[in-house]
């Protein structure tokens, strides 16, 4: 995993509930336990108009140019904006890789499905919830002017503005949300919960032979 610090970029509007981990990667994708790969069928039956299968190549495959992620303005952004109940449905893992190989690095949403929220935590994706209210008003700024974030990890906040300068009704707001503080530290630092135990291999291996000196006759034939 990279160390995520902080971020700006234009925000992906994805206005939709209940949106679940068979929409954003679909179960015919979940052959890999390799964390990359995933990204070319991100939101895969939404994304294009045929039907998807591993291997194929999706170069020729025709798109659903209404498809927010088809849209060239959403080119290369980072930020999700989606709705409540996001990442439902089904535990797989491969959601928030999928999500992480596309380049998408934050997901901002009123709320978040348990297991997928966790996950995303272990894969280097950060998920913002902030209040529904505040949502709803993102999405309607984003769709009268487009919406640009400002997302900074060290202070907790993130800082929204209107993309388009020239829009008679400027936006700003900067809000600061809650993060647990080791989930923080991980990917401040870019470690996932393997990254994590090694980081502190200094003290298992002094606990290792304090054990092993404790209670001998527990490793008689291991050495």
């Amino acid at each position: 995993m990279k160390p995520f610090q902080n971020l700006t970029t234009r925000v992906i509007p994805l206005n939709r509930a209940n949106v679940d981990t068979d929409a954003i990667i679909p179960k015919q994708f979940l052959k890999s336990i390799k964390r990359t790969g995933f990204g070319p069928n991100l939101f895969d039956e939404w994304r294009y108009l045929d039907h998807g299968e591993p291997g194929k190549s999706n170069d020729n495959r025709p798109l659903n140019e209404s498809f927010v992620l088809n849209l060239p303005q959403y080119q290369n952004a980072k930020v999700l904006l989606a709705q409540e109940n996001f990442g439902c449905g089904s535990s797989r893992e491969h959601a928030p890789w999928a999500i992480y190989d596309y380049g998408i690095k934050v997901i901002i949403a009123p709320s978040f499905a348990d297991i997928f929220y966790n996950n995303c935590f272990k894969n280097g994706l950060l998920p913002i919830q902030l209040a529904p209210s505040l949502v709803s008003e993102l999405f309607h700024v984003e769709a009268e002017s487009g919406l640009n974030c400002q997302v900074d990890l060290l202070a907790q906040s993130v800082a929204f503005t209107s993309s388009n300068k020239q829009h008679a009704k400027s936006f700003s707001i900067k809000v600061n949300f809650t993060i647990d503080q080791e989930r923080k530290n991980a990917l401040l630092n870019g470690l996932d919960e393997i990254g994590v135990t090694l980081s502190n291999q200094a003290t298992i291996a002094k606990f290792e032979q304090r054990h092993q000196q404790q209670f001998p006759w527990l490793f008689q034939g291991l050495n």
